[in-house]
């Protein structure tokens, strides 16, 4: 029998909780110590029944780990995972990748050097619903992406803002927290983005980071989508809020939030739901429904199985790796430019061009 991986994880926040709790259900790893600087988060490690350790060097000093989940704030994203990298451990990072791209390239060169396995946590990409909905799309089961609309409405009460890094450009604000996981579904369903425009707003809140944005995307294989999320506005229209995908957080409502619409069907999630002509397609003639299918799990345990078996040499390419995660960081650039000049603004990726790297680009 394999023995199990021991896994720290790096930020006892939310995210990090949540790491926590599913470590706790998976088979084949195990929680083996909490790290966060903060004391109150000894509590968690205690009922845990693991060690807790106040930063980075002391894990790495106690040698109890062999790999590490980083859910720390981004602007740590860099320091903290060099140094787990630089002593020899596998690195499942919580998104975005970096509070900056500058950032993100430097941490790419640490991964090239070390030549570690990094995961990018975009754990949606591992829900079953996903990898449903990406098959029938990229296999052309709608035509031709002509447009997609994604709304996501998430109230955030007050409490949730006492952190200070959720009201800090750069770390907070709906673009970096919640709009990069569309981002990154959008670029694994249709490929690259091309062009952006937005409009962003903080006349509910009134702090330095946005509460609410409009995003137009243009993609080079073809097709428009629309984003409008605001985390100021209450309903239940928001992929956290539909999907299931974490119950102890989130209601998961019967509505959706997601629509695709081809050249021959749409598609709407999370229902997975497919729109089809009987023939030649006619919006004057009723269209039939369809269902995808897709066996149930959970994707932050499915997200855990592949770094386990990257971490094991089983597989060598992250789902979701440092390259792919940095385009999404430089797609929430141009959307910040955008919405600071009022003009369109094309998406450059040509910072993340490397002749060393096999994993340039999205994953699809």
């Amino acid at each position: 029998m394999t023995e199990a991986i021991g896994i720290a994880v790096v930020g006892a926040g939310v995210i990090g909780r949540t790491h926590v709790d599913t470590l706790a259900r998976v088979s084949g790893m195990r929680l083996s110590a909490l790290t966060d600087p903060s004391p109150a988060a000894a509590g968690i490690a205690e009922a845990a029944g693991v060690p807790f350790l106040p930063d980075v060097a002391a894990l790495i000093s106690s040698g109890l780990a062999q790999a590490a989940i980083v859910a720390t704030p981004n602007e740590t994203h860099l320091p903290v995972t060099e140094a787990l990298l630089r002593a020899g451990l596998p690195v499942l990072l919580e998104k975005p990748v970096a509070e900056s791209l500058e950032s993100a390239l430097k941490l790419i060169a640490v991964a090239d050097e070390t030549r570690l396995p990094v995961l990018v946590g975009h754990h949606r990409r591992h829900n079953p619903v996903v990898c449903s909905a990406h098959q029938a799309l990229r296999s052309g089961r709608i035509g031709e992406l002509v447009i997609a609309s994604v709304t996501c409405s998430l109230y955030k009460p007050d409490t949730y803002f006492e952190a200070q890094w959720r009201r800090t450009p750069g770390a907070g604000g709906p673009l970096l927290i919640n709009l990069v996981h569309e981002v990154d579904l959008l670029r694994h369903f249709f490929g690259e983005i091309a062009s952006v425009q937005a409009i962003t707003s903080n006349a509910r809140r009134g702090f330095a980071v946005e509460d609410s944005a409009a995003v137009v995307l243009t993609f080079a294989e073809g097709g428009i989508a629309s984003l409008v999320i605001s985390d100021a506005a209450s309903g239940p229209w928001a992929w956290d809020l539909t999907s299931g995908e974490n119950p102890a957080r989130f209601p998961a409502h019967k509505v959706t939030a997601h629509h695709y619409a081809g050249s021959r069907g749409a598609l709407s999630l999370p229902d997975l739901t497919l729109w089809l002509p009987d023939g030649e397609p006619d919006w004057t003639r009723e269209l039939r429904t369809e269902r995808l299918p897709v066996v149930p799990g959970d994707p932050y345990e499915a997200q855990l199985a592949h770094f386990a078996d990257l971490v094991r040499g089983r597989e060598t390419t992250p789902r979701v790796s440092l390259r792919d995660a940095t385009a999404n960081l430089i797609v929430l650039d141009a959307i910040r430019e955008a919405a600071a000049s009022g003009r369109r603004v094309e998406v450059d990726l040509s910072p993340l061009e490397d002749r060393s790297a096999p994993d340039k680009g999205t994953s699809r």
